[in-house]
């Protein structure tokens, strides 16, 4: 597998519950694995792959994202298309490298990470058990493109957003949130007074709702 990643496996020799992680524009691999202590008390497999987008956010300094951003502009779809491709490709090679329970497989991603794990689960519901937006959004291209399948009904969801977020205003959190209830996929929305981050009552949240709702639920798969 040569695409970058960082990984946390617990001890033992699984399956486990699995993480895919997915950080925002000018963030890394690194950016989300110091969630991996915390979430299922560290006994989840937890996966961060590497946006394919290089650029330069200082002296010496490379940020990463998964597709260019063009400010006020919504993603253009080739380059879009050729993120979300990689992106199926790791989680496809680390599924066959990795002890991965696939009846309780989660995608998480947090601002731009956010608009892959959409993507990543909503497009194929039956491969996942939960989806998690952090600080996101739901492109309405994006949510116009995916017909309503039976699946989405299982795909346990959260989305969390701060109402004082400067980058994706709450509102498209909410607009989210009103578009996967459109498409029946069970979803759990909550609002903290937080701007672009994870502040420790939404990391709270987000480690009981997935304890709760994903991981210890056992699920049926086929």
């Amino acid at each position: 597998m040569d695409f970058l990643h960082t990984a946390h496996v617990p001890a033992g020799h699984g399956p486990f519950p699995t993480i895919l992680a997915l950080h925002g524009w000018g963030a890394s691999a690194h950016d989300l694995l110091g969630l991996a202590p915390v979430l299922h008390a560290g006994q989840a497999l937890v996966l961060c792959p590497q946006g394919p987008v290089a650029f330069q956010v200082g002296p010496g300094m490379l940020g990463y994202g998964w597709f260019p951003i063009d400010a006020g502009r919504p993603p253009d779809p080739a380059a879009f298309a050729k993120g979300a491709a990689a992106l199926r490709a790791f989680l496809d090679a680390a599924l066959d490298r990795y002890p991965v329970d696939r009846r309780k497989l989660v995608a998480l991603g947090f601002s731009q990470g956010g608009v892959m794990a959409y993507d990543l689960s909503l497009r194929e519901p039956e491969r996942f058990a939960g989806l998690v937006a952090l600080s996101s959004w739901l492109p309405d291209a994006l949510a116009d493109s995916i017909p309503r399948q039976a699946a989405h009904a299982q795909l346990q969801t959260l989305v969390v957003h701060g109402t004082r977020d400067p980058l994706i205003p709450v509102d498209r959190g909410r607009s989210s949130r009103d578009r996967l209830l459109a498409l029946g996929v069970p979803t759990a929305y909550r609002e903290y007074e937080m701007e672009h981050e994870i502040r420790p009552e939404a990391l709270r949240t987000l480690v009981e709702w997935l304890d709760e709702r994903v991981l210890r639920p056992v699920r049926i798969v086929g």
